[in-house]
């Protein structure tokens, strides 16, 4: 069985909401919704094929677009592998020109829509931000906090309380007056045991390599509507994370860093290789800073993560 190979847009308009279409009763996976798109023709340039099927379909023209995340899945009846890509600018009023229904949406409610399967991570892709902050391990708690203040004044929105000496009482602490800081601006990921998860319900969670080997066979720990994320390092432990179903990893490290001196990198060539062989959104990590993000965009990458890199300046 051949796989059929489709471009799909997330057409976002500046308030930030989401185009959606849905599927035709007597199509594949009909009654469903989707990202606007079709297949790529042979021969067809992937984003020649998507401003084809934009103009077919909603009578819009794109101006500019750039690599989000690549999906393969594989139906019972039908293999697919999705290029997606992010449409920030386009021109024309998007309409259903072959009489689906659209629907424009935030994208926090995007998960009460019910996709096909292989969508899945395209809708973690286009919830998730490009810039994954890290908060540094060697800052006393209110440096910490103000800092995380800043970072979301800012407008960082996705953010990790690392613990990296281990996971006792004064982390627990701060996690609440985190999550505090955090609520209506910006998803909190905390680390930690997963007895803990029951305490702070309203954080996702960021799981370590080692966790991910003891865990993984166990499947996801808490239901969908909470954010789940796991660092790896290889194709292994990326198996492992598509094991446990989490929601984006990420791979590391990408260049030499300070805080890991001895860790081979694996370079861009390999971090995307590896990238490619999986179906998460990906934040690379280690070495890289918000200027490389576009390249991190290029090989496959839902963004950059880091953690000096991405610090504020606070007093």
């Amino acid at each position: 069985m051949s796989r059929v190979h489709v471009v799909a847009a997330v057409i976002r308009r500046p308030d930030g909401q989401v185009l959606l279409a849905q599927r035709a009763a007597h199509q594949h996976q009909g009654g469903l919704w989707e990202f606007p798109g079709g297949k790529v023709e042979a021969g067809e340039a992937v984003e020649a094929a998507l401003a084809r099927e934009l103009r077919e379909e909603l009578g819009i023209e794109v101006l500019a677009s750039r690599p989000l995340i690549r999906v393969s899945h594989d139906y019972p009846d039908k293999q697919v592998l999705l290029e997606v890509r992010e449409v920030n600018r386009f021109t024309g009023e998007p309409h259903g020109a072959e009489g689906q229904p659209l629907a424009w949406v935030s994208p926090r409610d995007l998960a009460q829509y019910d996709f096909p399967e292989a969508n899945k991570a395209i809708v973690a892709a286009a919830r998730l931000p490009d810039q994954y902050l890290i908060t540094p391990g060697d800052l006393e708690s209110g440096q910490l906090l103000r800092g995380i203040r800043q970072a979301i004044a800012n407008g960082i929105g996705l953010i990790q309380l690392r613990a990296p000496e281990g996971y006792d009482p004064k982390y627990r602490d701060i996690a609440v007056d985190a999550v505090g800081l955090c609520a209506g601006k910006a998803q909190l990921m905390l680390k930690g045991p997963l007895e803990w998860l029951g305490d702070f319900p309203a954080a996702g969670w960021h799981l370590t390599a080692a966790q991910l080997r003891k865990y993984a066979a166990k499947g996801r720990p808490f239901p969908t509507s909470r954010w789940l994320a796991a660092s790896c390092h290889n194709a292994e432990e990326l198996a492992l994370a598509a094991q446990m179903g989490v929601d984006f990893v990420t791979l590391s490290p990408v260049q030499p860093t300070q805080t890991h001196p001895d860790a081979t990198p694996l370079g861009w060539d390999e971090a995307q290789r590896l990238i490619a062989g999986s179906n998460h959104p990906v934040f690379v990590l280690g070495g890289v800073g918000p200027q490389a993000r576009e390249q991190a965009w290029q090989i496959g990458a839902q963004g950059v993560a880091g953690i000096r890199a991405f610090w504020p300046e606070v007093e």
